[in-house]
């Protein structure tokens, strides 16, 4: 894989340019890891491997006296199958280590899960809290303010005072009013016997103003009559 280099007078990294492109690198690995080789360069250890069983099985299937040349070629084939072997036990070591680390990391990716499924449940009950403590301190603030207005206040002995104070002046005018409803009462029944009164003098007044009218029509008529009888009447006056 190449890095993207950068363009003169640009500033900027160019795009990656990969000599494979995905599918054929992941041929190449696979490829590398069948044979066993890590580089480009030499044989491929599975080749050599089998250029020495095969030198092996040919010396093998010679009719002649060749034992010696036997016991060489099995040792030498014997020899690169130990090296051949090798990496893969490494291979094997490796694979196993990668799977046990696969499971830690699942059971450290489960474990972190519950981990976050049991800090949103932990932010919940938080948010919940905080709200009730808001509520809280509101209502705590609003005692304080009720407080603070009753501690303004005068104490309960002098309100009490006041009060008593005041139940008697209202005891007093509730008397007083009482006693001016009686003299007010008293009063009307008064001016009624004295208006009753007036009319009664009155009614007496126009009763003898008309009897001494009476009295003085009746003197007049006498009066009159007394002296037509002294002067001999009505017949004498006309026959002067």
């Amino acid at each position: 894989m190449l890095k993207g280099r950068k363009v003169p007078g640009r500033g900027e990294t160019a795009a990656a340019h990969y000599a494979f492109g995905p599918l054929e690198d992941d041929i190449i690995i696979k490829h590398r890891l069948l044979t066993r080789t890590t580089t480009t360069r030499g044989e491929p250890p599975l080749k050599k491997l089998q250029k020495k069983f095969t030198a092996f099985a040919l010396e093998v299937e010679k009719e002649a006296d060749n034992y010696a040349d036997c016991e060489r070629l099995a040792k030498a084939f014997l020899q690169e199958l130990n090296t051949f072997e090798i990496p893969l036990l490494k291979s094997k070591a490796v694979i196993d280590a990668n799977v046990r680390e696969k499971e830690n990391f699942n059971e450290l990716k489960d474990d972190i899960n519950r981990q976050i499924l049991q800090a949103q449940n932990d932010i919940e009950d938080l948010k919940k809290q905080l709200e009730e403590s808001k509520i809280e301190r509101q209502h705590k603030e609003e005692c304080e303010a009720i407080r603070k207005l009753i501690a303004m206040q005068p104490p309960r002995s002098e309100t009490q005072k006041i009060i008593t104070e005041l139940e008697k002046e209202i005891a007093m005018l509730e008397a007083e009013n009482t006693a001016g409803s009686r003299t007010l009462d008293l009063r009307k029944k008064q001016f009624a016997l004295l208006l009753h009164v007036v009319d009664e003098l009155q009614n007496t007044i126009e009763e003898e103003q008309r009897s001494l009218m009476e009295e003085m029509r009746t003197a007049i008529d006498e009066h009159r009559t007394g002296l037509e009888d002294a002067n001999g009447g009505p017949e004498a006056m006309a026959l002067d």
